[in-house]
């Protein structure tokens, strides 16, 4: 008797071998069963698979905190959102100058050569419609126009010019938020599909690899490791997620990456270690997950970095006086003994 595990996708099953014919119908069973699917807590893609629940009033906490309510939205809904705030709003203001011809009569006297109306030209609701879109894009024909005689339309431009750049700074500052946000970047960060468990500089390590596809470097780019899984406390209390720090070099400054090409991220398994007290068996059978949060800033929107070559045996000299207090170069240096 002799027991394989075999692979399905990213499972493995236990199946019992023999000589007989026995064994090689339990081989045929375990493949013919349903592989199961994997239950993550966070995706690969970073999404958290979590349900929020009797919080009460969940719907006005979200709106209370609109602007990131609309950038946390999918694509569709923002778009949608967005035709739909300006298609109500520029069919609120027409309708709004079409009120105001129509209770002046306007209307009825459009073609009238002696009559001064508050819009000249507007004879129905696509004329104010156009009307209200020719000023607000500033598009500005002269054809249709506002005159003196209309203190009531003059009131309701400086509404319209008001409301619009309340609308405009609203929708595009929150598309320009939703565009500019680092999602896609994320792309172009490789993340090794295992982790691995081996010996390194003669201790047991735990280890993975991340790398950058890009040439623009990611500054201040940091690393940390979490521990998620149940455990009980000594007074019978179960939590179902608790959260462990991993080291990765916090106390070196490991965890501090140049990120230029890949590089091999260690977890030292010693005694302050969560897996230190797990064999090899156990490991297979513990239900935990790792998080690893990789946190930077984009090179192009930051800082400038530069090389340094180190010139043993040399100062650099005075560049400054006190009589004009003026610098005349950072970069000269002379040769000195050791």
């Amino acid at each position: 008797m002799s027991a394989l595990r075999r692979k399905f996708g990213d499972d493995y099953q236990v199946v019992t071998t023999s000589s007989s014919g026995s064994g090689f119908h339990q081989q045929q069973a375990a493949a013919a069963a349903p592989r199961r699917k994997r239950q993550r807590f966070v995706d690969k893609n970073g999404r958290c698979n979590v349900q929020h629940g009797n919080l009460g009033s969940e719907t006005s906490r979200y709106l209370s905190d609109l602007f990131t309510t609309l950038v946390d939205l999918k694509w569709r809904w923002n778009l949608f959102i967005f035709i739909l705030t300006y298609t109500v709003a520029w069919l609120f203001m027409a309708s709004m100058w079409w009120l105001i011809a129509y209770i002046r009569g306007d209307l009825n006297k459009a073609h009238d050569d002696n009559y001064t109306p508050c819009v000249a030209n507007v004879y129905n609701f696509p004329s104010a419609f156009l009307f209200f879109i020719e000023t607000e894009a500033t598009i500005g024909y002269g054809y249709r126009y506002i005159t003196d005689k209309c203190p009531e339309g003059i009131i309701l431009f400086l509404f319209q010019s008001i409301l619009g750049s309340i609308v405009d700074a609203f929708l595009i500052g929150c598309m320009f938020i939703k565009m500019s946000q680092p999602k896609k970047r994320a792309e172009t960060l490789m993340f090794s599909e295992h982790a691995v468990i081996s010996m390194r500089d003669g201790k047991l390590t735990l280890m993975f690899r991340v790398g950058n596809l890009r040439n623009s470097h990611m500054v201040s780019a940091q690393i940390r490791c979490k521990l998620l899984k149940s455990r009980q406390t000594p007074e019978g209390e179960f939590l179902p997620l608790d959260q462990l720090e991993l080291d990765v070099g916090f106390s070196t400054g490991a965890d501090q990456l140049f990120l230029v090409s890949p590089l091999t991220i260690c977890h030292v398994i010693d005694a302050k270690s969560p897996f230190y007290d797990l064999s090899q068996r156990s490991m297979q059978t513990e239900q935990f997950e790792i998080v690893v949060i990789l946190e930077g800033i984009v090179e192009t929107t930051d800082q400038l970095s530069i090389t340094l070559l180190l010139k043993d045996c040399a100062k650099f000299e005075k560049k400054t006086t006190l009589e004009q207090l003026r610098c005349s170069g950072v970069a000269m240096t002379r040769e000195g003994n050791c």
